[in-house]
């Protein structure tokens, strides 16, 4: 059996709920083979980040050379990139080794309200990652930091999606865990729009949710899914993930990166519209 090599570039989570620990656990349950280049190490636990520790370009250079060269890769997702020289850096990478499957999480912001993006490193972003990437996939509070357009509707969200478009992403998908009511995310390909619908969870963990559906659209791609059944199949198996999470910890626990296998999710997936 011919096993899709996907490669994430984020940070680590010491805590092992979100970032490269989340990305890995995701890849490996879909059936891919993960690999990583590491940008930063985070201390950090349920209760929130305590401290950021960038690794070097040099090092990140290094880690994406040692993998592109021997082991070769069939698709890659960004997360945690904390500089613009970071973003520079790992764009370069991206364009020399002509990687087309790319999924872009733009990382800004942990759940607990810690910066995990330097000032200024938000253009950087836009102008050298954003036209790479095959889907783009922001929350709603990244999207509105990307196009200064407040959402708090369906409306505001296709337009915030065609501005995120304009600027260079292929394809882009607007979660909307932070709007009221079932969970519904925004998809769209440049041409229409579309929706995935599945019930909201009532649950505080969710730590590593971005992360996961992020890394689970990268591992569709790889396996030659479109984009549309990339993401549904990733929708499938974060709400399962939600639904099963882990209550670890004295704060937000993570998604359970095992339960959608257990429960077979994915059979009848989300709605699609």
């Amino acid at each position: 059996m011919e096993v899709k090599r996907v490669l994430t570039i984020a940070g680590s989570d010491s805590g092992g709920g979100a970032g490269i620990q989340a990305d890995l656990k995701t890849i490996a349950a879909l059936g891919g083979f993960g690999m990583s280049v590491i940008t930063a190490i985070t201390a950090q636990n349920t209760l929130g980040v305590q401290d950021v520790f960038e690794v070097t370009v040099e090092f990140i250079e290094k880690q994406f050379d040692s993998v592109a060269v021997d082991i070769g890769i069939d698709a890659a997702k960004t997360g945690m990139l904390c500089s613009a020289d970071i973003i520079r850096c790992v764009a370069k990478r991206i364009r020399r080794y002509r990687i087309k499957k790319l999924v872009v999480d733009p990382v800004m912001v942990a759940k607990g309200g810690r910066s995990l993006l330097a000032e200024g490193a938000r253009e950087t972003l836009i102008r050298e990652l954003m036209p790479l990437a095959m889907v783009f996939t922001p929350n709603i509070p990244e999207a509105e930091s990307i196009t200064g357009l407040r959402i708090t509707t369906m409306d505001n969200m296709k337009r915030a999606a065609v501005e995120i478009h304009k600027l260079g992403a292929h394809n882009v998908v607007i979660k909307g865990g932070h709007r009221r009511g079932d969970a519904v995310d925004l998809l769209y390909d440049g041409r229409k729009f579309y929706t995935l619908h599945a019930p909201r969870i009532k649950t505080k963990h969710t730590h590593g949710t971005g992360c996961t559906f992020a890394s689970a659209i990268a591992t569709g791609l790889a396996q030659e899914n479109s984009f549309l059944e990339a993401a549904a199949k990733a929708k499938a198996y974060v709400t399962e993930a939600i639904r099963f999470g882990i209550a670890i910890g004295g704060g937000q626990g993570p998604v359970n990166h095992v339960a959608p296998l257990l429960c077979q999710c994915g059979q009848t997936g989300p709605r699609i519209k």
